[in-house]
Order: C-alpha cells, then sequence, then structure tokens
C-alpha cells in the first residue's frame, strides 16, 4: 500500500487463486487493498489466527465456502474448538470483547518446553488452570453477527481513562484515512489518563505531508471511527516501522521511544537503522 499501484499493476497477477494474512491482524483497509490489487478482486482471502505452539492454523474462513469480512479471522476451522471468555471464565457471545481461549485439544498441540514444564505451564495453561483452556495471550471479540476478530496482545489493550481501546483498533480507523499506508499504536505512560495513546503512520506514495493539519485530519479520523477518547495525544509521521524477520510490528520498541527510554534489546528487528529515521522526527 505504502508504494500504491505502480509495482503490483507491473505483473501479471491473474493466476492467483488465493491470498493469505498471517502474524498481525490485518486491519479492513489494507483487506479491501490486498484483494483487489492483488487479488483483482477474485482470491478469496484466508485471514488467519496460529501460533507457532499451536502447530497449525487454528481459526481462519475456508476459501470459497466461508463469506468474509475484511479483518475478521470469522470462526475456528472444522475440529477446532475456541471461545472468547471474560476475566472469570465466562464464555462471551456477539458483541462481547475478551481473552481468545483454546477450550479442547487439538492434534498439533504444543505439549511442553523442552528442560522448563513450569514455565510451559504458566504462560499458556496459569490464567484458566481450573477450566484446562489453552490461553494465547491474545484478545479478541465477536460482532453482533458471531464473526470472530482477534485484536493483538492483550499487552496492547490500552486503558485510558478507564476505557479499554485496543491498538488494532486505532490503527484500523488511521489506515482508514486516505494518505494512510500504514499504522502502529502503543500505550505510553500518561500522568492524567493513566495511558496516552501514541501512534506512528507511513504514508502512502505520492500523499503530501502537511504536518500538523494532517495530524489534526487522522486525529479527527479516530475520534469519528471509534470515539473521542481514542483520539491519539500524539501521531509521529515515519517513513518505516520496526519489524521483526517475519514482519511483525516490534511495539515494545515503539513504546520504549514514546516514553523516552533506551531501546531494548533490537537483535530480532529486520532493520535496526529504522529508529534512526523515527527519532529523526
Amino acid at each position: 500500500m505504502k508504494w500504491g499501484r505502480e509495482i503490483p499493476d507491473a505483473h501479471d497477477l491473474t493466476s492467483i487463486r488465493l491470498l493469505g494474512s498471517v502474524g498481525e491482524p490485518i486491519n479492513p483497509e489494507a483487506w479491501r487493498w490486498f484483494r483487489e490489487v492483488i487479488g483483482g478482486n477474485k482470491a478469496p482471502i484466508v485471514d488467519t489466527w496460529w501460533q507457532t505452539e499451536t502447530g497449525a492454523i487454528m481459526i481462519s474462513p475456508l476459501p470459497g465456502i466461508t463469506a468474509t469480512k475484511p479483518g475478521s479471522a470469522m470462526a475456528p476451522l472444522p475440529g477446532i474448538s475456541a471461545k472468547i471468555v471474560d476475566d472469570d471464565a465466562k464464555p462471551l457471545g456477539p458483541g462481547g470483547n475478551g481473552y481468545l481461549v483454546l477450550d479442547e485439544p487439538w492434534p498439533a498441540m504444543l505439549r511442553g518446553i523442552w528442560g522448563d514444564m513450569d514455565r510451559y505451564r504458566d504462560t499458556y495453561w496459569s490464567r484458566y488452570a481450573e477450566e484446562g483452556w489453552y490461553f494465547a495471550g491474545d484478545g479478541a471479540k465477536y460482532d453482533d453477527d458471531g464473526a470472530l476478530w482477534v485484536l493483538g496482545r492483550v499487552d496492547d489493550v490500552m486503558n485510558v481513562s478507564g476505557h479499554r481501546i485496543s491498538t488494532s483498533e486505532v490503527e484500523s480507523a488511521l489506515v482508514n484515512h486516505h494518505g494512510v499506508a500504514e499504522a502502529a499504536v502503543v500505550g505510553a505512560a500518561d500522568e492524567t489518563t493513566g495511558q496516552g495513546i501514541v501512534a506512528f503512520v507511513i504514508l502512502r506514495e505520492g500523499v503530501e505531508n502537511t504536518g500538523d493539519v494532517l495530524i489534526a485530519e487522522l486525529k479527527a479520523q479516530v475520534s469519528t471511527d471509534i470515539s473521542p477518547i481514542a483520539k491519539p495525544r500524539q501521531i509521529t509521521i515515519v517513513p518505516e516501522l520496526p519489524k521483526t524477520r517475519s514482519g511483525k510490528i516490534m511495539r515494545r520498541l515503539l513504546r520504549d521511544v514514546a516514553e523516552g527510554r533506551d531501546l531494548g534489546d533490537t537483535s530480532t528487528l529486520f532493520d535496526p537503522k529504522v529508529f534512526d529515521a523515527i527519532r529523526g522526527k
């Protein structure tokens, strides 16, 4: 999206039959661009949720069968049982927002951590130990139709003046702006609100950075799409975002930047020099 249509339009993509998305939750605008520009409005998208630890895809639409919604992983695959539950292990229904758990065994499940079974139990099974559920560490919600939306790591859910706001929700609202290609959002310590929302944004090719005017537009976009309480405290226009070699945004490091701390471990970054550009802003 950042570079526009020039590169994909220079290639014959008509043989593409299926598109996939994995890692970060894909925001609806990126989903639509992916399907239109890469998939020619024909190829279905499997927006998958899984982990290395699960050994296989757990949640995903079935191509050609499931009616999809842009940005939603839709439902567990046949044979997989997943629920969204609250802090008290109560399963939630349509409109519910909580924690994603796998409540039944599956063939590829992780059986332990070599030499450290206590860590295995503490990391994946302790939160809902009484129920015997695997907690992935991700938040999720059902929309009013019962479709499942993965919201990302619960560590990335911000508490702003008592309101729980997902980083992925704010990122999707920012990318809904016609000039934004990609966004990353973190919660930074704030004396007034507990956490303040800080956003880092990449513009699409050819979009002019008009400074305060553009930033005001972006804040208004979030306020309209979600709520005024979700309006970012700070938005920084950047050329790139820090990502791992597998394409995941390193929000932990962006949080260090937002709170003025020295960067933690950057060894897994694809390009450690990206922070030179970010801090130059």
